[in-house]
């Protein structure tokens, strides 16, 4: 006779990550009897593959199934696997923004913490190809509030294509984040912004 198949281990509790500190406030978008997935899973796995250069849900996925035993599941239960790319994507699309914004930022204060005053540039640029004339959608604009000295992107804006950059900077960049705005140079808007943890007053100095 072979042997008796052993029941499976459960799970033990494990300390949460920064990453699943950071978005705990975070909707799941999903019916509760559906989720073969935990939320803070596909945002900690999804976080991770795109810090190591994955630029969509198929190479998330792939980072996933390469990482599960040798890094993955040191650290995370992942109790359905490694989500499917059409998960990611799914999931992903019906996440409400400003959570998933406000939970970023959080955890690039708990990474980075404190940031030195410095100059923050600001650039507005088009995106390639993202314009759909089919379907009467202009090409999206985006604002990015760049912290110079520590290599960040602090914020990321959509804007019309006429509207002034500088109006996207209280709305693109943290809620830490104080605005002093200076003359711009080479048609890029330099702010001298104060990394600070307390948040700026409702008006910014001139």
């Amino acid at each position: 006779m072979g042997a008796r198949p052993t029941r499976r281990q459960r799970l033990e509790p494990r300390p949460p990550t920064s990453i699943e500190s950071c978005f705990d406030e975070l909707t799941d978008p999903r019916v509760e009897r559906t989720r073969a997935h935990r939320l803070s899973d596909l945002m900690t796995i999804a976080v991770c593959a795109v810090m190591c250069g994955a630029n969509d849900g198929v190479a998330v996925e792939t980072f996933g199934h390469a990482k599960k035993e040798v890094w993955l599941r040191t650290f995370l239960p992942l109790p359905g696997g490694i989500p499917s790319h059409d998960t990611f994507g799914r999931v992903f699309a019906r996440l409400d923004p400003t959570e998933l914004q406000r939970g970023f930022f959080a955890w690039i204060q708990t990474v980075v913490g404190k940031l030195p005053p410095q100059v923050v540039a600001v650039d507005g640029k088009t995106l390639r190809r993202s314009a759909d004339r089919s379907r009467g959608q202009a090409a999206l604009h985006l604002v990015s509030a760049w912290a110079t000295a520590s290599g960040l992107v602090l914020g990321q804006e959509a804007t019309d294509a006429k509207s002034n950059e500088i109006t996207a900077i209280p709305s693109s960049a943290p809620p830490s984040v104080a605005v002093r705005r200076s003359p711009s140079l080479h048609r890029r808007a330099l702010l001298d912004c104060e990394l600070a943890h307390t948040p700026p007053t409702n008006s910014a100095p001139g």
